[in-house]
């Protein structure tokens, strides 16, 4: 039987604009899902609004530094983050050739990927084909702004986690956002369902699988596996 293939997206965007400090994607929230899933021997395809290296948050590197599989994927998988392939290169064909499009975390997407037309497209031909659609913590700020068929949000309706206000407010970077996940999932219709600040929480609605933060990662790679078959 062939391998069941994810097509993950991180952000190109390095940087916190209002404050000037370094961003990108978080590692434990790719790290954790890849390991999961590679162990099912799933194949992964990295792709990027910029393509070539994307960002990676260099204050995740330094918290997660004890955390084994965030400090061996760091060590081990660096082609999959420092080469990845423009986005736009996949719109049109993706959802045919892959089984999930997965988007980590980290403050990059508030950025970029929020409303990053090539990287929506690819999100509504996924949900379109009856593809996995999954995120987490800040990967979930790249969902709002896609469509269903009927041209409405795509998460109106849904079970929606993501990085909570609490969450934000709680590492001091509210006044620095240009949004907040929470409140623009909740502007677009979506449920928005949270358990205790930096608490594992992973929210399966259909074929859309979201985690509210780093800690909901394994989780969610598990979720994952399941809905893909893996």
């Amino acid at each position: 039987m062939a391998p069941k293939k994810v097509l993950v997206v991180l952000t190109s965007h390095d940087k916190i604009d209002a404050i000037n400090k370094p961003t990108g994607w978080y590692l434990p929230e790719f790290a954790h899902p890849w390991k999961v899933l590679s162990d099912k021997n799933v194949e992964f395809t990295v792709v990027s609004p910029k393509g070539g290296a994307a960002p990676l948050d260099p204050g995740s590197v330094e918290m997660f530094k004890q955390d084994p599989v965030a400090a061996s994927f760091l060590e081990n998988q660096k082609p999959l983050w420092e080469q990845t392939q423009p986005l736009k290169q996949f719109v049109g064909r993706a959802a045919s050739e892959f089984d999930a499009i997965f988007y980590p975390g980290g403050h990059g997407p508030m950025y970029d990927l929020v409303d990053d037309a090539d990287s929506v497209k690819l999100i509504e031909e996924f949900a379109a084909a009856g593809k996995v659609v999954a995120a987490v913590c800040h990967g979930t700020i790249a969902l709002v702004n896609a469509k269903q068929a009927n041209g409405e949000p795509l998460l109106k309706g849904k079970e929606v986690t993501g990085f909570t206000n609490a969450e934000e407010e709680a590492v001091k970077l509210t006044s620095a956002m240009p949004f907040l996940v929470e409140d623009r999932v909740k502007a677009v219709g979506g449920n928005f369902v949270q358990t205790d600040a930096f608490g594992n929480k992973v929210v399966v609605d259909g074929k859309l699988i979201t985690g509210q933060n780093p800690a909901s990662a394994t989780q969610l790679g598990e979720e994952i596996a399941k809905a893909i078959g893996a």
